[in-house]
């Protein structure tokens, strides 16, 4: 199968597709590894609203994309950043999304994003203020019944003044949560007004501070995510986690390497690239679970270069290039994000992503991925 495919300059050239869709798979709850798979939404295209204004999400497509990473044993990590949390979904539609997925999918596990999103950074004038806004997304989103994952906070980055209202915050949010929580480290190349979280510009001292928190509070901590790109800095803090705090992978860069762990342990994973990734992060833990170490090295190595062009800098755009793979796999009829992403990249990115994808099986119907891909070129003129 071929398509005409540009160049920079717009000179057109053939390839030939080469990849095998990655056999389908399930993960069991006695996995190797506890997976999840932060998710995108999918946005009601046919909507009145304004890309700027409030989201209008197509529910029923977002919900079945949920179904299909729930077929497949992963988790789900609801109402991140994948999901447009704060670049075009609102509070309130988070948790909605959360409340829709709770009663979808009662029996899966998902871990839901809380955090302070609805406080608006340059209203905050006090670590209270910030307290109160974590605490009301804490209630609304137990009152589902329902586990959290603490995100990091932009008005608290804002007020703190270092590392010890940190500490301060986090006791007292900690201290409301019902079941023992995922924190969550975001690095400022996914959001740039989180520079400086934990009260300090260099790694070294914020990890400390995120220590200091986990010990403070062991009882309420399942795990931290850290997602800073940088696979020393987590396995660095992988060696120092007390005794039953997981940590999981936010590298989107590195994750087969963490994953698979060395001779001092391993990370389990919470990642937006296992959006797009899903086929082959259930099939490649799956063969880690049977002892097949190099058949799990040889279906998520080959995916690396792909992740790391959708989450190349600016970073925060990655998340369409995730939706673009969920439009050409036919899990949603039209290439249309909130807050108009879909025009955060050009399309170059869109074309190297479509080669990569098959290179490495993620193109479930190569033939489907063809005809949109040419609808695409299209539109560009090509």
């Amino acid at each position: 199968m071929k398509i005409a495919l540009p160049d920079c300059a717009g000179r057109m050239s053939d390839y030939t597709l080469t990849g095998s869709p990655i056999p389908a798979g399930k993960l069991g709850r006695d996995a190797a590894r506890v997976v999840y798979s932060a998710a995108h939404v999918v946005a009601d295209p046919f909507t009145a609203n304004d890309p700027s204004g409030r989201a209008t999400v197509d529910w029923a497509k977002t919900m079945a994309f949920r179904h299909h990473l729930h077929g497949l044993g992963l988790g789900i990590a609801e109402a991140m950043d994948t999901a447009q949390r704060g670049m075009g979904l609102d509070w309130p539609g988070a948790l909605e999304l959360i409340r829709r997925t709770r009663e979808d999918l009662p029996e899966a596990r998902v871990a839901n994003g809380c955090g302070t999103d609805h406080l608006n950074p340059v209203d905050a004038r006090s670590l209270d203020d910030v307290i109160r806004a974590y605490l009301e997304q804490v209630e609304a989103i137990q009152k589902l019944d329902a586990r959290l994952i603490l995100m990091a906070s932009r008005a608290l980055a804002r007020v703190a003044k270092g590392p010890s209202d940190y500490v301060q915050v986090y006791d007292r949010v900690l201290a409301a949560c019902d079941k023992p929580v995922i924190l969550h480290w975001l690095g400022e190349m996914f959001d740039p007004a989180l520079a400086g979280y934990w009260g300090s510009p260099r790694f070294e001292d914020a990890l400390e501070t995120a220590l200091e928190v986990i010990h403070r509070n062991l009882s309420k901590v399942d795990g931290i995510k850290i997602s800073l790109l940088d696979k020393d800095k987590e396995i660095l803090m992988r060696r120092r986690l007390p005794a039953g705090v997981r940590m999981y992978t936010g590298d989107d860069f590195n994750y087969p390497e963490l994953i698979a762990g060395d001779d001092q342990g391993y990370s389990h994973a919470l990642l937006g690239i296992f959006d797009p990734l899903a086929p082959a992060a259930a099939h490649a833990v799956g063969l880690l679970g049977q002892g097949d170490l190099a058949g799990f090295r040889a279906t998520l190595e080959p995916t690396v270069p792909l992740a790391r062009l959708i989450f190349r800098a600016p970073t925060q755009y990655y998340k369409t290039g995730v939706v673009f793979l969920a439009w050409l796999n036919g899990f949603q009829e039209h290439f249309v994000m909130l807050n108009g992403a879909q025009a955060m990249r050009p399309l170059p990115y869109f074309t190297e992503v479509f080669r990569l994808a098959d290179g490495c099986g993620l193109l479930r119907d190569p033939g489907l991925a063809v005809t949109r891909m040419k609808n695409l070129l299209a539109l560009y003129g090509a």
